[in-house]
């Protein structure tokens, strides 16, 4: 991402940074500013990074299906960029609508961090060794789609929230399992349970483990965009 340094006033008009305030978002905010400030030579205090309340973090006893699905984990943060009270977005590419609001637009993502899924359970090592009837906790379609091809004996439960809450609903007996990202237990330090699952066995969701950075696009920028809509930059 290339920021007009030499324009800008950083100690009176800081970057602000628009994320999630789940503490995975805030920690790939973290690294996003850790990147700007090492690759233009800024000190902390040039870079803001701004929690922002979503929906999607808000109602977490209903599935995305029922209140408007991924969109919801942006359009607030978006609505901000739109007013110029963020300057960039961070977000986790599986997140993502297929499609952006006109203007806006991801051509900056980090290197990406492991994109398989992690099998979480305070009881089991696996899949294969849950019981018969035992209870997974999970929201996404995908997971359920696949876990049940190969376990149609398991009853799958909503389980809707970030990472530490769902990990305290493990510790609280209402599944028995669930999947996270490995990606975002990296990032959040929690090695102890990353525990990845083969592709073969679970297809990870598309863009898993990649962060990606939000911006206003510029009349050339947005033409060229939406000219080469799959040609997108990998470099930070």
């Amino acid at each position: 991402m290339v920021i007009n340094s030499n324009k800008r006033d950083f100690k009176a008009n800081k970057l602000k940074i628009g994320t999630r305030g789940s503490p995975l978002a805030l920690a790939q905010a973290l690294e996003v500013k850790k990147e700007i400030i090492k690759h233009h030579e800024l000190n902390d205090q040039s870079v803001e990074i701004v929690s922002i309340s979503t929906k999607g973090d808000r109602v977490t006893d209903r599935p995305l299906t029922e209140i408007g699905g991924k969109g919801l984990f942006t359009e607030e943060i978006e609505n901000k960029l739109f007013h110029n009270e963020i300057d960039i977005a961070v977000h986790s590419m599986k997140d993502m609508p297929t499609e952006f609001p006109n203007g806006l637009g991801i051509n900056t993502f980090l290197k990406r961090e492991v994109f398989r899924d992690s099998f979480v359970s305070l009881k089991y090592n696996s899949i294969s060794e849950l019981p018969k009837g035992a209870v997974v906790g999970s929201s996404s379609i995908r997971r359920k789609a696949q876990l049940l091809s190969i376990r149609s004996d398991l009853k799958v439960v909503e389980f809707r929230g970030n990472v530490q809450t769902r990990l305290d609903k493990l510790k609280n007996g209402i599944a028995d399992a669930t999947f996270l990202a490995c990606a975002g237990l990296l990032r959040l330090g929690m090695v102890d349970l990353v525990n990845p699952i083969s592709p073969k066995t679970m297809m990870p969701a598309v863009a898993q483990g990649i962060i990606g950075i939000e911006q206003r696009l510029s009349a050339v920028t947005y033409t060229h965009l939406r000219a080469h809509e799959t040609g997108r930059n990998l470099v930070c």
